[in-house]
């Protein structure tokens, strides 16, 4: 099964950003804008996991995740990857959460592949919300510039979600475990 580790905006962060995209989606008609209802920062994506990893994978998961304290975040501002010029992506950014939300990506990550998620990406986590996908090249710059202001609400991420992918004409997602951030913050934590 293809999995990824990650936090869900609550619905009224969701609905604030649709409102907020609203202006621009017909004028991007080459863009295939993602279902809100899907909409998710991915900590750490696993890929195709085998079910025999499962259970392990849930132990070491809840263990990680027990570790890190609820944060802080907000979705602001917008980008696109791999460039602006050659977007594949639009996104909005991620705020808030400071080190701690890299250190919560990087010990799921890590659990994850002891777990034997072999497919795991090791790439450095750059926290963003995927918004829309083309399938070829395009050049979202200006986009970019009239969504670059969104500043949306901050929201307290407190639960970590094991999401399964669906693939298909279009893809579904279900959540098959969760886990609530336990750790206490420290005093001066970011």
């Amino acid at each position: 099964m293809r999995l990824f580790v990650g936090l869900l905006p609550p619905q009224p962060v969701r609905d604030e950003l649709v409102r907020a995209l609203e202006p621009h989606r017909e004028e991007w008609p080459q863009l295939r804008w993602l279902n809100p209802a899907g909409w998710h920062v991915t900590l750490s994506f696993l890929g195709e996991v085998p079910d025999r990893v499962l259970p392990e994978l849930e132990t070491r998961l809840a263990r990680a995740t027990s570790r890190h304290a609820s944060m802080t975040l907000s979705l602001a501002g917008a980008g696109a990857f791999p460039s602006a010029r050659r977007a594949r992506i639009f996104l909005a950014g991620v705020r808030g959460g400071g080190a701690g939300l890299f250190r919560l990506a990087d010990s799921l990550g890590a659990g994850a592949r002891r777990a034997g998620a072999a497919q795991t990406d090791h790439r450095r986590l750059r926290p963003h919300l995927s918004l829309a996908r083309c399938r070829v090249d395009a050049d979202v710059r200006s986009l970019v510039e009239a969504f670059e202001s969104f500043a949306g609400a901050e929201w307290e991420a407190g639960t970590v979600h094991l999401v399964r992918s669906h693939l298909g004409a279009e893809v579904r997602y279900e959540t098959i475990a969760r886990w609530h951030l336990a750790a206490r913050a420290s005093h001066g934590q970011s």
